[in-house]
């Protein structure tokens, strides 16, 4: 069994990154207003919503898993008020092209 975990770890470690993420797509006009115009890589995406949520003070206090909308989140968020963090991904597939 050790030498399984050992060979799983390294099999981790040696994993390249999948060139779909990595790949520039165009925001569309709600989500440009939260990340910038240009295209990104959908990290890059995650990365700058997740910097306009702490600098807005946008996560709930008592559940830092929800996330608050102001006016330009809720138009990428589909007219909702909060969403999970784990739904947030959902949500930018449909303003990425």
């Amino acid at each position: 069994m050790a030498a399984s975990k050992k060979d799983n770890a390294e099999t981790k470690a040696t994993k390249k990154p999948n060139p779909a993420l990595m790949k520039p797509l165009q925001p569309s006009t709600e989500l440009a207003a939260v990340v910038g115009s240009s295209p990104l890589p959908r990290t890059e995406v995650v990365s700058k919503v997740w910097e306009y949520i702490k600098a807005n003070n946008l996560q709930n206090p008592e559940n830092k898993r929800e996330i608050l909308a102001d006016d330009k989140l809720r138009a990428v968020f589909g007219g909702k008020d909060k969403v999970s963090m784990f739904e947030m991904n959902k949500h930018f597939a449909q303003h990425l092209s």
